[in-house]
C-alpha cells in the first residue's frame, strides 16, 4: 500500500492541474469502490473550484469552494493519470509505460482547463468521500489520527511522550497512526535501521525516567526525516502498483538500505552483520541484528 511519501508524490503530480481549476464535469462509471459513492458525490463536485490540494497522513484532500473537502485514499493500486490538451507526458529517468488498461479508470474528473485526470484502480480498494470542512476532524478515517512526521509537531519530545511507558516494541508504536499518522512498514524499517535502533526495542526506552527524550528518540527522528524527505524526492518506492501521476515509477527502492535485502551484507560501514527478515506484527521485518541494537 503506497505510504506517506508516495501520496506527497501523487499531491504534488496533481496540485499543478487541480489547485484552484474548475471541475467542470466529474464521472463515477461504477457504483462503488471500497466503499459505495454517495448518492450526490458527482452533483456535489460539478462546477466546484479547487481551492487547495493536501494531504493528512495517506489521504488527500481537495478543498472545495462550497465548503467541502473531497478525501481520497489510493487503497492498494490506485493511481491518478493526467492527459493534459497537449496529450500525455512522462518525462524523466526511471519511467516505464504506465497500463493502459482503461476499464480500470472508475472515476474521471473533467477540468475546465480542459485537463482530464482518471483515477485508476483495478484491485478497488481506494475510496473517495466527501466530508464538509467543518466536521473533517470528526471524520472517522481522520480522527484520532498523531502528528505528520514531517510536521513541526513531530520531535523527540513528542515522540518520547507519546512512546513513554508502552510496553510494545518500537516498530508497532511507529506503525501505530495514533502516534505518527502515515509511517508505514517500508519507511519504519529504513528509518530504523539508519537511527540503528532494533524494531525489537521497547518503545518506551525512547523516554528517560523523567520523560525526557533519549538520544535514542532524538536519533530516530532525525532518521524518519532523512528517509521521508529523500523518498519524496526519489519520487516515491515503486513497489507493484505505485506509480506518479505522470505515470513515471518512482525510484526510491534503489535506494533501500535494509528493506527487502534480505540475506545480503549490512550497508552500515564497517559492520559485518547481514540483513535478516522476520514477521512481525503480521509483516515483515527487515533489519541487522548486529548494528541495531
Amino acid at each position: 500500500m503506497p505510504e506517506l511519501p508516495e501520496v506527497e508524490t501523487v499531491r504534488r503530480g496533481l496540485q499543478p492541474v487541480m489547485e484552484g481549476q474548475r471541475l467542470a464535469r466529474v464521472e463515477t462509471r461504477r457504483a462503488d469502490l471500497r466503499f459505495p459513492f454517495q448518492k450526490d458525490f458527482a452533483a456535489r463536485l460539478d462546477g466546484r473550484v479547487v481551492t487547495g490540494l493536501g494531504r493528512r497522513a495517506k489521504y488527500l484532500l481537495a478543498d472545495l469552494d462550497s465548503g467541502d473537502v473531497l478525501v481520497m485514499h489510493l487503497g492498494m493500486s490506485g493511481s491518478f493519470r493526467v492527459t493534459l490538451p497537449e496529450g500525455e507526458t512522462t518525462p524523466g529517468d526511471f519511467h516505464y509505460p504506465r497500463s493502459e488498461n482503461r476499464t480500470h479508470d472508475h472515476v474521471v474528473f473533467h477540468m475546465a482547463s480542459g485537463a482530464v485526470i482518471a483515477f485508476n484502480d483495478p484491485r478497488r480498494f481506494g475510496f473517495m468521500k466527501i466530508v464538509a470542512r467543518s466536521g473533517i476532524d470528526s471524520e472517522p478515517m481522520l480522527k484520532g489520527l498523531g502528528p505528520e512526521p514531517l510536521g513541526n509537531a513531530f520531535d523527540a519530545a513528542m515522540l518520547a511522550g507519546a512512546c513513554a511507558g508502552k510496553a510494545t516494541s518500537l516498530k508497532a508504536a511507529l506503525l501505530d497512526q495514533r502516534v505518527v499518522a502515515g509511517l508505514g512498514n517500508i519507511y519504519v524499517c529504513e528509518g530504523l535501521f539508519r537511527a540503528h535502533l532494533s524494531p525489537k526495542r521497547r518503545a518506551s526506552t525512547l523516554a528517560a525516567r523523567n520523560g525526557a527524550p533519549t538520544d535514542h528518540a532524538r536519533r530516530l527522528v532525525d532518521s524518519i526525516h532523512a528517509v521521508l524527505n529523500a523518498a519524496i524526492k526519489a519520487g516515491g518506492s515503486s513497489l507493484r502498483d505505485h506509480r506518479q501521476t505522470d505515470g513515471e515509477l518512482g525510484y526510491f527502492q534503489h535506494s533501500f538500505l535494509v528493506y527487502d535485502r534480505e540475506g545480503e551484507p549490512c550497508k552500515t560501514p564497517t559492520c559485518k552483520g547481514v540483513v535478516r527478515r522476520f514477521t512481525q506484527n503480521g509483516r515483515s521485518t527487515f533489519w541487522c541484528p548486529v548494528c541495531q541494537k
